[in-house]
């Protein structure tokens, strides 16, 4: 993860650690948002990492999607099959 990635994931650290335990586990995708954070700036660095994430943030409301839905890149399979 570049430095930059490592800034911009502390804030995603800080709430797996302090809020996300009152939160509760009703996440509607799979990976939960912070881990899909986490890994989208590990993957893609801070500039896109942070969009993806911030992008995955805004579909998860009660009208949004759910189900699997990885970071792009993680599952090849998976996004050659939403690539068609």
């Amino acid at each position: 993860m570049t430095p930059l990635a490592h800034i911009a994931a502390l804030p995603v650290r800080a709430y797996r650690l302090l809020l996300s335990p009152w939160v509760g586990h009703g996440c509607r995708y799979q990976p939960t948002c912070s881990a899909y954070a986490l890994e989208a700036l590990e993957r893609h660095g801070a500039l896109r990492g942070s969009w993806l994430a911030a992008h995955r943030i805004c579909r998860c409301h009660p009208w949004g999607g759910h189900g699997y839905d990885p970071v792009p890149g993680a599952d090849p399979e998976h996004d050659a099959q939403h690539h068609r």
